[in-house]
């Protein structure tokens, strides 16, 4: 396992994958978006085409197919059976249906695996999810829990869909963040919640770099 592992959770829209790419940079980090798994499992089970909320079917596809993760330039190649599918995981419509892969326990215990692999073959990482800190990595050296005001999530998120070309209304956007927020919370595995030892952070009114700059220095500190 890695020499330092610092560990973000937090809800969509709370700053913690921007945050963590550059946290990562900055200790000179490799930066694990289990994110992009997540989405990974989902794109190679939309294009099979099988049912997402059939766990058995999901297993099968993880079973399948060769995953394989890796940084470049700070951000984390996602490549499927050979093919580069890094962007393509970015869509909306996998975003939307991520969540069936999160409810899927025998899933998730899957790619808590492929975390932890990650984690083995480096020295230090900072890794963001929404059970870092809880689950993949329970004895991480720094644990961080970002959180912020759902208007201001919903906020973040549809200028990131504005950028992407997606022109979804803020009260759509809301109440997605907010449908989300209720299915990630609620799930018997590796609900949504700040570890015991966590330190919470809210990033409502904090710009990026002020987050940045907050947590390193509570790393220094800690480490």
């Amino acid at each position: 396992m890695a020499d330092l592992i610092v560990t973000i959770d937090g809800p969509a829209g709370s700053g913690k994958s921007t945050v963590a790419r550059l946290l990562a940079r900055k200790l000179g980090a490799s930066f694990l978006d289990t994110g992009a798994m997540y989405r990974a499992i989902t794109f190679a089970a939309m294009q099979a085409g099988v049912d997402l909320s059939d766990e058995r079917t999901l297993l099968h596809v993880v079973q399948k197919h060769k995953f394989q993760f890796s940084v470049r330039g700070g951000q984390m190649r996602v490549v499927i059976d050979d093919v580069d599918v890094t962007g393509q995981i970015r869509s909306p419509e996998v975003t939307a249906k991520a969540r069936y892969i999160a409810a899927a326990p025998k899933v998730r215990e899957k790619l808590v695996q492929m975390q932890r692999e990650f984690a083995a073959g480096r020295r230090k990482i900072v890794t963001e999810g929404r059970d870092q800190g809880t689950v993949a990595f329970a004895d991480a050296n720094v644990k961080f829990y970002l959180t912020a005001e759902a208007p201001e999530r919903a906020r973040r998120r549809q200028a990131e869909l504005r950028a992407k070309g997606c022109n979804e209304g803020l009260e759509q956007t809301q109440k997605a963040i907010e449908e989300r927020d209720r299915s990630d919370r609620s799930r018997t595995v590796g609900p949504l919640k700040p570890a015991e030892d966590a330190i919470v952070v809210d990033t409502t009114k904090l710009s990026i770099d002020k987050v940045v700059e907050t947590l390193l220095e509570l790393v220094r500190e800690k480490c």
